[in-house]
């Protein structure tokens, strides 16, 4: 297999995915699916065709085995992905609004997570993970380490896990903040501010920002973290703005979506921006990337975004401000128009 050029380190779960939407009382039957903040990542990057690997651990069960080899499918190097005999793959239910009748349901278009990954074997990780020869093969290969803010509320092992990747010498880490209050609730959350000082990309959204630094202004974020080489401020739906050392600017507009499933924007966005990166593009061209995988993830029903043909990605990478404004994205994909 192609050494990776990056490799994204996270707990990815299996999911059960209700047949209809609707409070979960009323489905009747699930099925099968995977999700995790850092595996959708390299499943994304593989599919914009930077090479991508996955390293985790999981159960020794069904449920592993079978995320495992559908993470794999997407074409994503997994074979740092160590299985634990004592300890489950993490789970989770997914409940989307049906918009009817009856006293639990979400409303239409809301959707709602339940987790059950306490104790999993992906929270068991810790430093001496990086020993296993799997694991520090492809680390030594690839020149990004991405990670999110997830992983290091799993456990204090995984704490730890993450700075030790942070420490790792000679390598561009990217870590995407992933704000999860329940996660990180009766923990410091001000760790966050560490971890993320001590990256050279970093990920964030406006309310996350707000929330767990107090701010959201550019300027102010930069005193607050210094050190990483560009911070990336997502502000929902309105637009990305990468902010240099320097505190100068580079804001691109997200394209106009009309959502199918509001999930998985934020781990897409990451992707094509660290594509991007990886490929050399210029600041706003990276920012658009983020936005076309972004909308894509928004505008498909699955695990992942269906992305738009190569072809019509360079040409919206290319094209003048008044063509990517008028470009549309929906169930049926992307309409671009009078792409300059």
């Amino acid at each position: 297999m192609t050494p990776p050029a990056a490799v994204c380190l996270g707990e990815s779960m299996a999911a059960l995915l209700p047949d209809r939407p609707g409070p979960l009382e009323r489905a009747e039957s699930f099925h099968p699916g995977f999700g995790g903040p850092e595996s959708d990542v390299a499943c994304t990057l593989a599919a914009l065709g930077v090479p991508a690997a996955w390293i985790s651990r999981v159960g020794a069960d069904g449920f592993g085995r079978q995320l495992v080899r559908r993470i794999a499918a997407h074409g994503v190097d997994t074979s740092a992905v160590g299985y634990d005999e004592s300890r489950p793959t993490g789970l989770y239910l997914k409940e989307t609004g049906s918009g009817q009748e009856h006293p639990y349901d979400l409303g239409a278009g809301r959707t709602r997570l339940h987790y059950y990954r306490r104790g999993s074997a992906a929270s068991a990780m810790g430093p001496e993970l990086l020993a296993e020869p799997a694991a520090a093969a492809l680390l030594a290969a690839a020149p990004l380490i991405h990670l999110t803010g997830v992983t290091p509320a799993l456990s204090d092992s995984c704490h730890r896990l993450v700075r030790t990747l942070l420490a790792v010498p000679d390598k561009l880490v990217s870590f995407d903040l992933n704000w999860r209050p329940a996660l990180w609730a009766g923990r410091d959350r001000q760790a966050l501010r560490f971890l993320m000082n001590a990256s050279g990309i970093v990920l964030l959204g406006a309310d996350e920002a707000r929330e767990v630094l107090g701010t959201d202004d550019p300027a102010a974020l930069r005193k607050l973290l210094p050190r990483p080489t560009v911070l990336v401020l997502k502000d929902e739906t309105h637009r990305a703005t990468s902010i240099a050392r320097d505190g100068s600017t580079v804001c691109e507009p997200a394209l106009r979506v009309a959502p199918v499933e509001p999930t998985g924007a934020g781990g897409a966005f990451a992707a094509g921006y660290l594509a991007g990166t990886l490929r050399n593009l210029t600041e706003p061209q990276r920012l658009r990337l983020g936005h076309l995988a972004a909308a894509a993830a928004l505008t498909t029903r699955g695990e992942l975004g269906e992305l738009p043909p190569a072809a019509l990605i360079e040409r919206l990478l290319a094209a003048d401000e008044a063509g990517w404004a008028a470009t549309t994205v929906d169930g049926a994909g992307f309409h671009p128009a009078a792409v300059g």
